[in-house]
């Protein structure tokens, strides 16, 4: 999802797109947008992708919006190891010209919390599954330091898109006339706009920086008001109680943890470092999305 709006904005700038696809089939050659075939699992990589490539953003992940099964959490967890690992391992045997690594992360590391507001600097883990998942998942992305790489980390927060990602999934309810809010409602969700997210990638790419970024919107909002603020937009009524725990955890087990995360995260770092969000008010973003 972010990686579709992310060429597009690369393509519209006139940077060049190098891809990696895991599908041959997929696979386009074009003058500025390239694809290559690489298969994490089993340690294969074209190394013409990094031929004339000066940087790599890393999205690669499996998707955490699918039950948790056992086997389901060890593939979120590898998924984004093996594919940094088979990066690095490849980087390394090569001669190339790559200055700048940009991964993707969480603003899961941080514990649930309804009163701490989280700068990039806070020390706080959270001791749950995604918590420790977003640990070694930005472990991978420093590695590539021992190269004399800068290394960029995006702890992306809840991405509203149009067609796909948490948005379709909160407005469905809504739109079939049984949408609620979800436990107390007054967990905080940090949420960004799909175009701002990518533009907060390529923001990082061209100004070449380092370091630890929150990709979130300035102004967070708790369960309850997103939920009323897209019902507004759809023009559909919350009549029903909120929906409790246990039901969620009935229906979606263990990732039912998901929806009672409460994150307060801030955005002042990019906005210092001279970022300027498209979507700031939650309204203005639901308003062009829906």
């Amino acid at each position: 999802m972010i990686g579709q709006e992310l060429v597009k904005q690369c393509l519209d700038a006139e940077i060049g797109v190098h891809y990696l696809t895991t599908g041959k089939g997929k696979i386009q050659n074009e003058d500025n947008y390239q694809g290559f075939y690489w298969n994490p699992s089993k340690g294969e990589i074209d190394p013409k992708a990094f031929e004339e490539v000066s940087a790599v953003i890393n999205l690669a992940g499996a998707s955490v919006s699918k039950r948790w099964t056992e086997a389901h959490k060890i593939r979120i967890l590898e998924s984004r190891i093996m594919t940094a690992n088979l990066l690095f391992s490849t980087m390394q045997s090569l001669d190339h010209s790559i200055t700048h690594y940009i991964s993707s992360s969480g603003i899961s590391i941080y514990p649930s919390s309804k009163t701490v507001l989280y700068h990039e600097d806070s020390t706080q883990i959270a001791d749950s599954f995604l918590g420790k998942v977003v640990v070694e998942w930005e472990a991978a992305a420093d590695q590539f330091k021992a190269l004399g790489i800068k290394v960029a980390k995006v702890r992306t927060g809840i991405v509203l898109d149009s067609n796909d990602g948490a948005l379709p999934q909160i407005s469905k309810p809504i739109k079939l006339g049984v949408g609620a809010a979800l436990g107390s409602g007054e967990q905080w969700q940090s949420w960004i706009h799909i175009e701002d997210i990518a533009a907060i990638y390529l923001f990082l790419l061209k100004k070449e920086l380092e370091g630890i970024f929150n990709g979130v919107a300035p102004g967070p909002v708790t369960n309850i008001k997103m939920t009323k603020i897209v019902a507004k937009h759809l023009n559909k009524p919350l009549w029903l109680p909120k929906v409790p725990k246990f039901m969620l955890k009935l229906i979606m087990g263990e990732m039912a943890a998901i929806a009672f995360e409460s994150q307060l995260v801030s955005a002042k770092k990019l906005e210092e470092a001279g970022y300027l969000f498209h979507y700031v008010n939650l309204e203005k973003a639901i308003e062009d999305l829906l």
